[in-house]
């Protein structure tokens, strides 16, 4: 379930797609969340991570309980995807601990770049706890994607209770089972990566990664913003799952019921719903981040620029672990 994209070569900056795939409605919604908010990282925890957000952030939610896709003011953005071995190992209170609910936007308040990311990732370890799906009950085994507006990448995976960080501006796809190491190998198979294998076409996840890497490999660079917005969302339906009815064979995949794109360099933030044919999109040096405010995305007849739209709102609780 999930697909996210890093379209680096497009001639208008570096940009970012994103898929949604889940069983049911998020009752997702869009918050401007200012700097300044003191969070915890794990309720009633002895060693929960703690911190004062540097950024504000305009991110997109799950039951509005938990950051689940955004970007910050400096550039910064942060994609929670599903991986269904992730597994993040028995509590360790030697080191501070942060509920999956927030881990998206623990980066997003902290940090402007994938290497502040990475670094501090690598020096000072977190361990992030998993929590269950309130509404589907589902336990939630999840892996991070970051980019920012140089183009820099990095993917985040707890393998065996262990952080594995996988750097680099060539990682421009993610998706979800396999693991980010075996996604690359399985790659290598395929025409055009170094094998001999015709670009695949189910919905598996290994074959969308393939999929995707094919077509983002195969944009041409644009002469707008516009004409790149259009090109990238192409290769995101592209790689969507489409309406159906659950299978139960195939528990695991579910129908597209979002997407997003990011303009890095001009702080821009699209979301599309598969229940409207109508796109809105934000320009966050248009939206008043000195106050939390809140975009109710179940209105009926949202379209176009929604920046001036958001109504400043109590901040919303994150779930914790």
């Amino acid at each position: 379930m999930c697909t996210r994209t890093l379209w680096l070569n497009s001639g208008q900056g570096p940009i970012a797609g994103r898929n949604m795939d889940w069983a049911q409605s998020l009752d997702t919604n869009l918050w401007a969340l200012p700097s300044g908010a003191d969070r915890t990282g794990i309720d009633k925890d002895p060693n929960p991570l703690t911190w004062k957000s540097r950024y504000a952030s305009l991110v997109a939610t799950a039951y509005d309980l938990a950051t689940v896709d955004g970007l910050n003011e400096k550039g910064l953005a942060a994609h929670i995807l599903w991986l269904t071995e992730s597994a993040y190992g028995d509590r360790d209170t030697s080191q501070p601990g942060l509920s999956i609910s927030l881990w998206a936007q623990y980066y997003l308040d902290q940090f402007k770049s994938v290497k502040e990311c990475v670094d501090h990732t690598r020096e000072k370890p977190i361990q992030v706890r998993p929590q269950g799906d309130p509404v589907s009950g589902r336990w939630s085994t999840v892996h991070l994607a970051l980019s920012d507006d140089s183009g820099d990448s990095a993917i985040i995976e707890y393998i065996d209770g262990v952080a594995n960080i996988h750097h680099s501006s060539n990682y421009t796809v993610m998706t979800n089972s396999p693991p980010f190491d075996q996604q690359l190998e399985h790659l290598r198979k395929y025409q055009g990566f170094g094998g001999d294998l015709p670009l695949p076409g189910t919905t598996e996840a290994a074959d969308r990664f393939v999929r995707a890497s094919y077509y983002l490999s195969k944009l041409p660079q644009v002469d707008s913003p516009r004409q790149a917005y259009a090109a990238l969302l192409s290769v995101m339906r592209n790689a969507a799952q489409p309406f159906g009815v659950a299978d139960p064979a195939r528990p695991h995949i579910s129908m597209t019921i979002w997407r997003t794109l990011i303009d890095l360099k001009r702080r821009i933030y699209a979301f599309e719903s598969s229940f409207s044919p109508d796109i809105v999109w934000v320009q966050l040096n248009k939206v008043d981040l000195e106050k939390c405010q809140k975009l109710d995305l179940s209105q009926e007849g949202l379209v176009g620029d929604m920046s001036g739209k958001f109504v400043e709102t109590r901040p919303f609780d994150f779930m914790s672990a």
